[in-house]
């Protein structure tokens, strides 16, 4: 059996792997019970829990525009947080399991793999870039590049001119269970398509919109890496 210790456990993400059947012994542990800004509360919860893995959920996601508004938070929370983990779980040989994005991605191109050069267009896409570079310097570590939401989908709308890889947040914890040995850099989503086509499948209702520079068109990642560890 594997220990894995999962920060940020109240987030929305962290809520998914709490109704998962697992043969895994997860410790779930919220915000208020390990700070990653507080270098003594990430080394009193691995010194009492000692775990095999850390899965690394806790930082700072939406809206994006508090990203935009509040620059000190977004840095604390996804880059400097996770620089501090990183530092703690390597002196312990602890593996890490990062969350990265794809909107690390330039958006220009589609396709992409995970050796494919990255530019983030936006200031969240710029925060988990900082995290991923702590995370690349130990290499005891799985970066994952995902592309999921909430299901149901949750807008009204859906871009008819974004290709990307939605995937329901249920179907990617089940996922990043079944990868969790693994080490590197993992694309992780579901088949490259536009954000209208996967919600309309869900909501015959969706309306469409498009974007005009706001949201870049091509994002979409390649998952052939994904499929053959997924076997």
């Amino acid at each position: 059996m594997v220990k894995i210790l999962v920060t940020g456990s109240d987030s929305r993400f962290g809520k998914i792997f709490k109704s998962i059947k697992s043969k895994n012994e997860f410790i779930f542990r919220n915000k208020k019970e390990l700070n990653i800004l507080s270098t003594h509360s990430i080394q009193k919860n691995l010194k009492k829990f000692k775990p095999n893995y850390v899965l690394h959920l806790a930082g700072l996601s939406r809206p994006m525009k508090i990203h935009e508004k509040q620059i000190s938070k977004s840095i604390d929370l996804n880059i400097i947080g996770t620089a501090n983990l990183v530092k703690e779980i390597s002196k312990l040989g602890i593996k890490m399991i990062y969350l990265s994005t794809s909107y690390v991605y330039p958006g220009t191109k589609g396709n992409y793999k995970e050796t494919d050069p990255i530019k983030p267009w936006n200031n969240y896409s710029w925060s988990k870039l900082g995290g991923e570079c702590s995370v690349q310097m130990y290499k005891n570590s799985l970066i994952i590049r995902l592309c999921m939401t909430e299901k149901p989908f949750v807008h009204s709308r859906a871009y008819a001119n974004v290709k990307l890889n939605f995937m329901f947040q249920e179907d990617a914890a089940r996922l990043i269970l079944k990868i969790i040995s693994k080490k590197g850099i993992i694309n992780l989503g579901g088949p490259s398509q536009t954000v209208y086509n996967f919600a309309k499948k869900f909501n015959k209702k969706i309306k469409k919109i498009y974007s005009r520079g706001e949201f870049p068109k091509k994002i979409d990642m390649n998952l052939s890496k994904l499929k053959k560890f997924n076997k």
